[in-house]
């Protein structure tokens, strides 16, 4: 069964299109472990794309997108545990198969829960007006690929 995209209201596709970024990088650890790249070389890429990009994009929605709901919001809860859970993943150096394993999985479910139901939940329940305060104090961050070692091709 195939699913219907998701419209997203303009406050929140930067947010989308970052994620779209997350889950590439999901797809770049699975196809490097399947085909047997050396793990330390993936954990640099997952690296430099954690400080490059998701640390900036967790920091942007703890600010600006999880208080609409307010932070004792169960939604807003479980996205904050998760961020924290995928922080230290990302924080690992030791099992580095394992952990890049757990990150890939970890990270796809975030971003599908947050793209699925809390985002839904926003979008639902959020006024407009917050929405467009939301639109004007988020910063889409450019992605710009890291191509120094395209393990993944």
């Amino acid at each position: 069964m195939k699913r219907k995209p998701l419209k997203r209201t303009q406050a929140l596709q930067p947010l989308s299109r970052e994620h779209h970024q997350g889950l590439l990088l999901c797809w770049k650890i699975r196809k490097g472990l399947g085909t047997g790249v050396d793990p330390c070389r993936i954990k640099a890429y997952v690296d430099w794309f954690y400080e490059n990009y998701l640390f900036t994009h967790f920091h942007q929605e703890e600010q600006f997108v999880f208080p609409l709901l307010g932070n004792e919001h169960e939604l807003v809860r479980k996205a904050l545990t998760e961020h924290r859970r995928l922080n230290r993943l990302f924080s690992q150096k030791e099992d580095l198969t394992r952990n890049l394993s757990r990150i890939e999985e970890e990270l796809e479910q975030h971003i599908r829960f947050e793209e699925r139901v809390l985002f839904e939940e926003i979008q639902r329940t959020v006024s407009t007006e917050q929405l467009q305060s939301l639109e004007l104090s988020h910063q889409e961050t450019g992605f710009q690929e890291n191509n120094s070692d395209p393990f993944w091709l």
